[in-house]
């Protein structure tokens, strides 16, 4: 394992990292180019918002320098339609700006999520130097991510294991204690009434342990979801949750699938698993739905509840990673593996969460009726589960349409 995770780690370092560039004057991005050559970076340069949202869907982004006058489309608004799509919530932007740099356009382009504000004519050690530390922390945050993908492998793997074990091992002794308890009863009749009684108490406990054994094996690692696929799985390991928690639990599933590997069945599993496990523990709903479907780009997952729901000052901390529980970092780290998102609504009357994955490769068009939905159908949906080489200009153009015109209905005449 320190090896594999060794190698990931170095090869992490080798890399280059994308910066992209967005100017709509060349000379500028050339001098830009000039100044930053020396770090050993992949400098990308474009020179309007729109081909700025091309090269973020298709390219893993580090930094954007994104200058803020530019026709069309300003970098305050390109900014603010980066940071609306749940891919790139937490991609850092510095803008660079001659013209506006009052207080109050700083103010502004901090509010769009800049993390830095650079005026024009640029001092070229204090570009590379920031430049420097954001590609430095981009690749810090990758060698994390690499190792948190390598553990939650091994806790798989482990998990499997003792399920195995505790199956083939544990699960047959008490299947043999069993057998002889059972030819001990047959003759209870011989003993005196407090031996007998202990006799029948000892056949209870271990039909008691046989049990309980059963199910912690069956939520360690589902041994349906290796044999028959997850809807089998996913249909057994509900029922039972029910069963146990008396909490209704109503599945709403495809019994097959296309275009799913092994690691996205798992994790679609323990996303259901942690989400019920959640509801059990702090909604206080009588209820859960969970419901599944898949299109031709899209898997999706929706867990509801009609709980308490999330009190609006943990449901805003939520949306960062760094104040979320366990459960939930770990939820949304299966699926940024896999390239998909994790959703959060919640109200008085219940929450409900959302994960979307990839599932195909065939670039799939937002359709009409996306305009005008809620933030998560326009933006986390079809959109965001699409793999960033599956992307053109014709989906950042969908995507900066559906943009506009959510701005245009939702104005007042």
């Amino acid at each position: 394992m320190g090896i594999i995770a060794s190698s990931s780690v170095l090869k992490i370092v080798d890399e280059k990292i994308n910066i992209l560039m967005v100017d709509d004057q060349p000379g500028k991005l050339l001098s830009y180019e000039a100044i930053l050559g020396e770090l050993g970076e992949n400098l990308i340069k474009v020179h309007s918002g729109m081909e700025a949202l091309e090269h973020l869907l298709k390219n893993d982004i580090a930094l954007v320098l994104m200058d803020v006058s530019m026709p069309r489309m300003d970098g305050f608004e390109t900014a603010q339609m980066i940071h609306g799509h749940p891919r790139f919530q937490n991609t850092p932007i510095v803008f660079i700006s001659g013209i506006h740099m009052t207080d109050l356009d700083r103010l502004k382009g901090y509010q769009h999520g800049a993390v830095d504000y650079l005026s024009v004519p640029v001092v070229p050690e204090l570009l590379r130097a920031k430049v420097r530390v954001f590609a430095e922390l981009h690749r810090k945050t990758q060698q994390l991510e690499a190792l948190n993908a390598r553990m939650t492998t091994l806790q798989d793997e482990e998990r499997r294991r003792i399920a195995r074990e505790l199956h083939d091992s544990v699960g047959q002794l008490l299947a043999a204690v069993s057998m002889n308890s059972a030819l001990v009863e047959a003759e209870s009749h011989k003993l005196s009434p407090e031996a007998a009684k202990g006799v029948h108490e000892n056949a209870a406990m271990v039909q008691q342990a046989t049990k309980e054994i059963r199910t912690i094996s069956l939520l360690l690692h589902p041994p349906l979801l290796d044999e028959a696929g997850l809807a089998s799985a996913l249909h057994c390991y509900v029922e039972g949750f029910s069963e146990r928690s008396k909490i209704v639990a109503e599945l709403d599933i495809p019994q097959s699938f296309e275009g799913l590997s092994k690691e996205m069945e798992l994790s679609i599993f323990r996303v259901v698993q942690e989400c019920l496990t959640n509801i059990h523990r702090h909604a206080g709903s009588p209820t859960a739905a969970i419901r599944i479907t898949q299109d031709k780009a899209c898997l999706r997952v929706e867990i509801g509840d009609a709980g308490k729901g999330i009190p609006p000052e943990k449901e805003s901390l939520f949306r960062l990673s760094a104040h979320t529980g366990v459960g939930l970092r770990g939820m949304r780290e299966r699926l940024r593996q896999l390239g998909g998102t994790l959703q959060i609504q919640s109200d008085g009357h219940g929450t409900q969460v959302i994960a979307t994955l990839p599932v195909a490769r065939t670039p799939v068009v937002p359709p009409p009726e996306v305009v005008g939905s809620g933030p998560s159908e326009a933006l986390g949906g079809t959109v965001a589960c699409l793999s960033r080489t599956e992307l053109s200009s014709l989906q950042a153009r969908s995507w900066l349409r559906t943009k506009k015109s959510r701005a245009q209905i939702s104005t007042p005449p």
